[in-house]
């Protein structure tokens, strides 16, 4: 005879209730994610208040290069909009640099004809007080840096070519769609033998391209004048300049091609430069940094990342005028949808990242509590497209999480995102190294080109027009999310590290599996506090 257990029918009521409980805190959880989510992508598409932003920064304030005017205009106009939206926000000294504000250039031919020429002085290029008016000389092709100090003397008065003249003012893609094979493949051989020809050019003088710059300068040289094209039409790189009382000015590769033919027949053209910029002294920089409170989990933090400097030859609209926007609008949105997250939010908007990510080095070395009590930190700055990558960064855990929180993105902007988990970590392509660096989890959201290396990245033509607004409310609707779920994750971000080896050897846990990378984590640099930093050979 069987003892009835006379327990069991209790338990299996007990148990099914249990079950019955967990699913409907399950149900329940995800309607609240499912909600949130919902209010995200609504506000969004229903209030979006990109284009606006995107006026205020580009067309009011402009390029926002390190140290100077407009750099801290926006730094204040980050602030005061942050408040507005009801979110703490504050400037945060991470040091000094050069401060400089471009004044108007004018860049003339007025012999053997006239003609205005398309051109602009480089960042902290120092001004000419006057018009000056001189000849041209090209670079020499000088047999070795003996031959070369020999002919330094004939610099002197006047403005120095020191960039070769391109074969062509076509993008390779518009000679793939009109020319024939032959002529496209001989048109690359010519620009390549040329390329090779002025590198050695350059390396015969005996300096490199930067201080070869100061010497031209100590020779008595009138100007540098120099092309940078970035291989489209119409566009040219335009970074800094490393004279101190000489301008230095890019021309335009239409008008510097002819220039250059003129020098090389004899025909012996003269130009007239001017060029107004302040000289500033050293002035403080600063980071922006917003925050909205956390709830349960106040001392840890989500972050959002991206550098709000650029370079000036234009407004820094899609580097990283994009990146900026699509972290505030994210921000704006949370506040209102997401008011008491369980953890603490953060955005950083970096400063002088183009001159080696100082801004967020600085912030990672000066907030080891935040650093060491990051969940997340998801950084944004390659141009205006719409997300299609992600990478885990080389943390071993971080297909888990990453997974987890991108399912609740809605699907038409999930689906077209390509994971890599664990990835290999970024070595110090933009503010999410900085993180990385000192195994903290940092993420980039990385776009879809647009033509960006060619086209805006710092060129003269990163205006407001090349914004994708349509990608950009995808990107902001994705950041909003990502953080969101971030704060809302039960688990801390673990920081174990996948084996980069295997990793690179071809292994890998999810995704793409493994990508080639380095064997070694990357190391931690120190931020430059005082800048810029002259050549030194």
């Amino acid at each position: 005879m069987k003892t009835k257990n006379y327990l069991r029918p209790a338990y299996v009521r007990n148990m099914a209730g249990l079950c019955a409980f967990m699913m409907v805190l399950f149900a329940n959880t995800v309607m609240a994610q499912n909600t949130v989510i919902d209010n995200i992508v609504k506000e969004e598409n229903g209030n979006s208040q990109l284009e606006k932003l995107a006026h205020e920064l580009f067309d009011k304030i402009g390029p926002r290069l390190v140290g100077t005017p407009q750099m801290k205009q926006a730094n204040d106009w980050a602030v005061a909009k942050y408040t507005g939206w009801g979110i703490s926000a504050r400037n945060e000294q991470w040091g000094e640099w050069k401060g400089w504000e471009r004044g108007i250039t004018h860049i003339d031919m007025i012999s053997p004809r006239v003609k205005s020429l398309e051109g602009t002085q480089l960042a902290w290029s120092p001004a000419t007080k006057k018009t000056v008016e001189a000849g041209l000389i090209i670079l020499a092709d000088a047999a070795d840096s003996m031959a070369f100090q020999q002919w330094l003397p004939n610099v002197k008065g006047k403005f120095v070519m020191i960039s070769m003249n391109q074969p062509t003012g076509r993008p390779d893609d518009n000679w793939q769609q009109f020319g024939t094979k032959v002529s496209f493949d001989s048109m690359k051989a010519q620009r390549q033998r040329q390329t090779d020809a002025w590198r050695k050019r350059i390396s015969k003088t005996g300096y490199s391209a930067r201080m070869l710059q100061v010497i031209l300068e100590k020779a008595g040289a009138a100007g540098i004048i120099g092309n940078n094209w970035s291989s489209g039409f119409g566009v040219d790189k335009i970074f800094n300049a490393y004279t101190t009382k000489i301008p230095t000015v890019d021309i335009a590769l239409e008008d510097y091609g002819m220039l250059y033919r003129l020098v090389e027949s004899g025909d012996d053209p003269k130009i007239s430069i001017r060029t107004e910029s302040k000289d500033n002294g050293l002035v403080p920089t600063f980071n922006t940094v917003a925050e909205i409170k956390g709830t349960e989990k106040p001392d840890e933090y989500v972050m959002l990342s991206a550098h709000f400097d650029s370079w000036d030859g234009g407004t820094g609209a899609t580097d990283n005028g994009t990146g900026t926007l699509t972290m505030m609008e994210a921000m704006r949105i949370l506040k209102l949808v997401y008011p008491n997250p369980k953890r603490t939010i953060l955005v950083g908007h970096w400063g002088s990242e183009e001159e080696g990510l100082n801004g967020s080095r600085a912030f990672v070395e000066d907030h080891p509590e935040i650093v060491g009590k990051l969940q997340a930190l998801f950084n944004q700055d390659n141009g205006t497209g719409r997300v299609i990558n992600m990478s885990g960064q080389g943390f071993e855990h971080a297909g888990e999480f990453i997974k987890r929180w991108l399912a609740a993105v809605p699907a038409n902007i999930r689906d077209s995102i390509r994971t890599s988990f664990p990835g290999t970590p970024g070595g110090g392509g933009s503010d999410f190294a900085s993180f990385v660096a000192v195994g903290a989890p940092g993420f980039s959201l990385s776009s879809l080109n647009w033509s960006y290396f060619n086209y805006t990245w710092h060129t003269n033509r990163d205006t407001y027009d090349k914004v994708v607004f349509d990608d950009l409310r995808s990107n902001a609707i994705l950041a909003a999310a990502l953080v969101y779920m971030a704060c809302e994750d039960p688990n801390f971000f673990p920081r174990d590290k996948a084996d980069l080896q295997r990793n690179a050897d071809g292994g890998g846990n999810g995704g793409r599996g493994g990508q080639r990378g380095p064997a070694t984590w990357p190391v931690p640099v120190k931020a430059i506090r005082k800048g810029p930093v002259a050549p030194t050979n």
